[in-house]
């Protein structure tokens, strides 16, 4: 093994009155290495975006949130979203803006979302009426897969069936019977293309017939299944 000595060289001293004379640089007291102070003020400068963006966030939301409702006022869907708003009116601390956006199985209102600024700010209370059996159903100027970002699920609803009290049938199997002896004598109110479907697969399961007639929603319709009145 080989080990160096660095020789010392003996300390000269400078006149004071050299005119070249120059200090040396002072090294910081901290002891701290002036290329190292740097590159800790350089991240943290490159950091500083990122926290902006991230406290940005947080001040989600600045201003009021509209939810678009595809169906009119009064219906199943316009009650959720009303209830919804109340609760995010409650927790977020902003108003919460219901809006009904009606027409074509619900496809405008959607529409209309789909081509709102993707802020967060307009949100679509759909389901699968809106988001499903019409992208398969209709030519739709969006896509109901790739526009929209699903949020969270919020309610299921069962399908009831129900007459007016002048319908001789007590159950399911009496009021077949009676459609079957009395064809088209009965009428079904459809505002959607899921009931659009639901009515179309009872007719084919059951051999019946009856009218089915289009209404802007079912909230407009006393009786879905009614018997009309015949002449004397």
């Amino acid at each position: 093994m080989k080990t160096s000595l660095r020789h010392t060289a003996k300390p000269q001293r400078r006149s004071p009155h050299y005119v070249n004379d120059r200090s040396r640089p002072k090294t910081p007291s901290s002891g701290e290495h002036p290329r190292r102070r740097f590159l800790g003020l350089a991240a943290g400068a490159a950091a500083l975006p990122a926290v902006a963006r991230i406290a940005k966030a947080q001040a989600y939301p600045s201003r009021p949130i509209t939810i678009i409702v595809p169906f009119p006022a009064g219906g199943g869907t316009d009650v959720v979203a009303r209830v919804l708003a109340e609760r995010m009116r409650e927790s977020l601390g902003r108003s919460i803006i219901v809006e009904n956006i009606s027409g074509a199985d619900g496809s405008i209102g959607v529409g209309r979302a789909a081509r709102a600024r993707s802020d967060g700010y307009t949100i679509n209370l759909g389901g699968s009426n809106t988001h499903v059996l019409n992208g398969a159903l209709y030519s739709l100027p969006y896509d109901v897969v790739n526009d929209f970002e699903p949020i969270s699920p919020l309610v299921t609803h069962p399908y009831v069936l129900f007459a007016r009290q002048t319908m001789p049938a007590n159950d399911l199997r009496e009021l077949i019977d009676w459609l079957k002896a009395n064809p088209n004598a009965a009428s079904a109110a459809v505002d959607t293309a899921g009931i659009r479907l639901i009515t179309a697969f009872f007719l084919k399961e059951t051999g019946t017939r009856y009218f089915r007639r289009w209404l802007r929603t079912l909230a407009t319709c006393r009786c879905p299944v009614s018997r009309p009145r015949l002449a004397s």
